[in-house]
């Protein structure tokens, strides 16, 4: 059997924590997955997991050749890159999760131009506002917008999300404009939270300010909160691309300019560093790009400008 696609089932099971998830991250049969460990075993002469009915863990061999087989995945992808660097030989699948505002604002476009370049890749994107598993939901990237990341994965920061105050003129004519932070205690605030009391956060003379808000409508969708807003229901904090083009066209109203909701990092964030397909390291590559480009898109008109290159790092 080939000893490459061996080491990368014996990898995929250890990133992924079973068989059946190994299996079908990498679209074949368990019966194929378990002959190929099988195999790897066979070759290096000991087993390579502790097995139970609950769960499967790496022992200390499994461990020396994890190291062993990820050198030699990252090797054999080296010498799979086309000789004339054609970009459009790259092929694959990857599964992306995004929030749903995020994805239609900027992410969708930014997909359509990756997949220009590269015709033989298929993405398949996942909306969502929870913060996805990686592993449990087979998820290879995940673009989030936090500052408060997993510490076991990896990141590479894209910009920064800027967020506005904003408010609907029908509201504003009905209940009045709220003129410091400390008056929002007196409207009606929609807020991203299952339920109760929720904080915005504030710098104001870079002095960081925690305001309780309370409405009677909050919502786990930033979009639904959104079309409330703008239909006059209550303020709302929304990140600066999704209510740029309302405040343009005179649908919303920004409130409180003095005081600056707290900014929030965009991270790609995904398991592994060294076990990449050469399509996941050009996607990386291609948004930490694209979205210094769409700066303006992501965080409102002001001297602050998001790096334009971002180094890699573990988070």
């Amino acid at each position: 059997m080939d000893r490459i696609t061996a080491a990368q089932v014996f990898v995929t099971i250890a990133q992924r924590g079973s068989l059946t998830a190994a299996a079908d991250a990498l679209d074949m049969s368990r019966s194929m997955a378990s002959r190929y460990l099988a195999e790897m075993e066979q070759w290096v002469g000991t087993r390579l997991f502790h097995r139970n009915t609950r769960r499967i863990g790496l022992t200390a061999a499994g461990e020396r050749v994890l190291e062993q087989s990820q050198a030699l995945l990252a090797l054999s992808q080296q010498l799979a890159q086309p000789a004339n660097g054609s970009p459009t030989q790259l092929s694959g699948q990857l599964r992306v999760a995004c929030s749903q505002s995020l994805a239609q604002a900027v992410l969708v476009e930014m997909l359509g131009r990756f997949l220009a370049l590269y015709p033989q890749a298929h993405i398949d994107l996942q909306t969502t506002e929870k913060t996805v598993d990686l592993v449990e939901e087979r998820i290879d990237l995940s673009i989030r917008i936090s500052n408060e990341l997993d510490p076991t994965l990896f990141a590479r920061p894209l910009g920064l999300c800027r967020s506005v105050v904003c408010a609907a003129p029908a509201y504003l004519q009905r209940y009045g404009r709220p003129l410091m932070v400390a008056d929002l205690s007196g409207h009606n605030c929609l807020s991203f939270a299952y339920f109760g009391r929720s904080q915005w956060q504030f710098a104001q003379a870079g002095v960081s300010t925690d305001i309780p808000v309370r409405g009677n409508l909050s919502a786990n969708d930033s979009t639904a909160l959104l079309k409330a807003t703008l239909a006059g229901i209550g303020i709302s904090l929304q990140p600066w691309y999704a209510a740029a083009p309302h405040v343009a066209s005179g649908a919303l109203e920004v409130l409180l300019p003095g005081a600056l909701p707290r900014e929030l990092g965009i991270h790609a964030v995904y398991t592994s560093k060294e076990h990449q397909s050469p399509l996941m390291r050009a996607l990386l590559d291609f948004l930490v790009q694209d979205f210094s480009h769409s700066d303006m898109r992501l965080a409102e008109n002001t001297p602050e400008r998001a790096p334009q290159s971002a180094p890699e790092q573990q988070r």
